[in-house]
């Protein structure tokens, strides 16, 4: 679990919006995803240190679908929060303002099953559509 990967992107919103639109169960449920043809139908954020975070991750026609759940160990409202995994493993998510820009970055523990470059293909794809739905809504 030494493999850190890191994802980023520049989001045109205020950190206001952002942090809202990456912690809010309505709207994790609209991006959360990395591709279309996937959806999150449900998710909920105990945020607070030791609350729980939990996601349904599933194709659109049924044929796979996983459950994302992580224990939230620290955070620091409107700037950053750390989480581990079911599996152990640890992400920080960082949010910086610039102006009416706010840079999101995402840094986790790499896991064994799958390459690093399809790892961090797949939290950058859902990344890009997290910036895209801040944008437009």
């Amino acid at each position: 679990m030494s493999n850190k990967i890191t994802v980023d992107a520049t989001v045109n919103a205020g950190i206001k919006k952002v942090w809202d639109a990456y912690t809010n169960p309505e709207h994790i449920t609209k991006w959360n995803f990395a591709d279309p043809s996937w959806q999150c139908p449900s998710a909920s954020n105990d945020m607070r240190v030791g609350g729980k975070y939990a996601a349904r991750m599933e194709a659109k026609d049924g044929s796979f679908g996983f459950d994302f759940e992580a224990i939230y160990d620290e955070i620091i409202v409107g700037k950053n929060f750390t989480y581990t995994m079911g599996d152990g493993r640890q992400a920080t998510v960082t949010f910086n303002e610039d102006g009416q820009q706010t840079f999101v970055n995402v840094v986790f523990d790499a896991e064994s099953q799958n390459s690093i470059e399809m790892q961090k293909a797949g939290w950058q794809a859902i990344l890009n559509n997290f910036k895209g739905y801040v944008e437009a809504n």
